[in-house]
């Protein structure tokens, strides 16, 4: 959708070029209705055409709006390898309890041959 808004040519030439002024409007329009609750962090990041998390953090943060959305935590966690290698190890005990080679900690095999003795 394309929408039209008259702005007096005095103002116009202080708020910058033609292309520069759209974007600054939709971002404005964008910021305002995410910090309403209209729009998600997922609708913002496509309004904005941002490809990445980071990009979206990024301008939110200049905007003073980065704890707003708890993105501190997202940047915070994308550096820091020990909560990666802690999911791992979840996905890893995960999957070895659901193919039935664990049960919690113990090993199934371990807990029958344990009960045949």
């Amino acid at each position: 959708m394309n929408v039209m808004v008259p702005i007096p040519d005095d103002f116009a030439a202080r708020f910058g070029s033609e292309a520069d002024l759209g974007r600054r409007a939709i971002e404005a329009l964008a910021l305002e209705e995410y910090r309403a609750g209209r729009l998600t962090d997922a609708e913002l990041r496509q309004v904005l055409g941002f490809a990445t998390r980071g990009e979206l953090y990024n301008f939110l943060k200049d905007r003073g709006m980065s704890d707003a959305i708890g993105l501190d935590a997202f940047d915070g966690q994308a550096r820091d390898s020990d909560s990666h290698q802690a999911a791992d190890d979840l996905v890893a005990r995960f999957a070895a309890f659901a193919s039935g080679r664990t049960l919690g900690e113990f090993n199934v095999r371990d807990l029958i041959s344990e009960g045949r003795r």
